[in-house]
């Protein structure tokens, strides 16, 4: 059987961990009353940036959340929008 290899960036600190959140132009903002926990944010963030805390409730973790809008685009609610990053939330 063949073995699989994977290639990571290793530079001198060990793994090299891209910071995507200096990406981002827009963030996603969650309307918790509009939420209905289906989940599908966690599901489709490529970052993992959809978070579950203790109580089972979803938030968004913005350390390295790229503002791709996946979470917004995939949510059927229209529970999270999509915000200029900077902008006050109403």
């Amino acid at each position: 059987m063949r073995e699989l290899k994977f290639k990571a960036p290793v530079g001198k600190e060990g793994l090299y961990v891209l910071n995507t959140s200096t990406w981002r132009s827009k963030r996603p903002v969650m309307d918790k009353e509009k939420c209905v926990e289906c989940g599908l944010c966690l599901v489709y963030c490529p970052v993992f940036s959809i978070k579950r805390d203790e109580n089972k409730s979803y938030y968004i973790c913005y350390d390295f959340c790229k503002g791709c809008g996946l979470c917004a685009r995939e949510c059927p609610q229209g529970a999270i929008a999509m915000v200029m990053e900077g902008e006050d939330v109403k």
